[in-house]
């Protein structure tokens, strides 16, 4: 029997006009959501990522800034930049698009944006509040994860959860996510002996290794929800993800494909925790 798919574009966009309705209330009482995106150099793929950011952000009714610094851009200037950003009273987010150059320390970077406009999810502070349950920025990828899980009706207490990969990025935040939420969580990764046997257990897999088509069937047990967040190329420059789609999809209960799985939710979610922040000055 062929899984159900789960659609992360209908989803992302049920959840897009959700926000442009919070986004217009929120104009309506003085408070236009900014977002401040960074590019450092011109990686082809950063500037793609960064377009899609800047037209969301438009779509939605918010206020959308791009800075683009040289690929030579020091260390300081970058920080600089942020610094001014932090204070500013129009901008509620900020990203600085990843990966930096190799002469700028990212984690230096990302540690100097204010933890009340990162929006991304990144900074310690907010890793160390959703480590311990607390209020915070979420990472947007693993937050989109659990967004789809939840619009789809999956239930995540309880279950055995097993993330194939430990980034900073996805897997260690979705994991921890998924513990938030009651689950079992086994990571797997590079060093782990026998995935196989890992996998086969698992009631829901999270795939984000960076490998095309790198989890089988044979990795899933029957009825299984699988999540792929994977972005990569096959032999013939299809874009695919770590699952191999075609046979894993014949065995799981649930799967997003790729692409229109999990991509669409990352820039909703940006959007979503943007809007949060603009929220979040009305407290104040």
């Amino acid at each position: 029997m062929a899984a159900i798919i789960i659609d992360g574009k209908e989803i992302a966009a049920k959840k897009k006009v959700e926000i442009a309705s919070e986004v217009q209330k929120l104009k309506e009482s003085g408070v236009t959501p900014g977002l401040a995106v960074i590019l450092v150099g011109n990686n082809h793929a950063s500037r793609t990522y960064v377009t899609n950011k800047e037209k969301t952000c438009r779509e939605l009714g918010m206020h959308s800034v791009l800075i683009e610094l040289p690929e030579m851009a020091t260390q300081e200037e970058l920080l600089t930049k942020i610094e001014e950003l932090n204070g500013d009273p129009a901008i509620h987010g900020i990203l600085v698009q990843l990966p930096l150059p190799k002469h700028i320390d990212e984690t230096r970077v990302i540690e100097s944006i204010s933890p009340l406009k990162d929006v991304d999810g990144f900074h310690p502070i907010n890793i160390g509040r959703m480590m311990t349950g607390q209020d915070a920025f979420l990472p947007c990828t693993p937050y989109g994860i659990m967004v789809l899980l939840e619009e789809m009706g999956i239930s995540v207490a309880g279950k055995h959860v097993v993330v194939v990969g430990r980034s900073n990025i996805v897997g260690k935040p979705v994991g921890q996510l998924f513990l938030n939420q009651h689950a079992t969580v086994t990571y797997c990764h590079s060093r782990t002996k026998d995935l196989q046997y890992h996998t086969s257990q698992a009631d829901i897999i999270v795939a984000a290794v960076g490998i095309a088509n790198f989890i089988k069937a044979e990795h899933v047990k029957e009825g299984a929800v699988v999540i792929d967040v994977g972005i990569n190329r096959n032999e013939a420059g299809k874009l695919c993800g770590d699952v191999a789609f075609d046979e894993v999809s014949e065995k799981a209960g649930y799967i997003t494909p790729v692409p229109k799985g999990v991509g669409p939710m990352t820039i909703t979610m940006l959007m979503y925790n943007t809007l949060k922040s603009a929220k979040n000055t009305l407290r104040f």
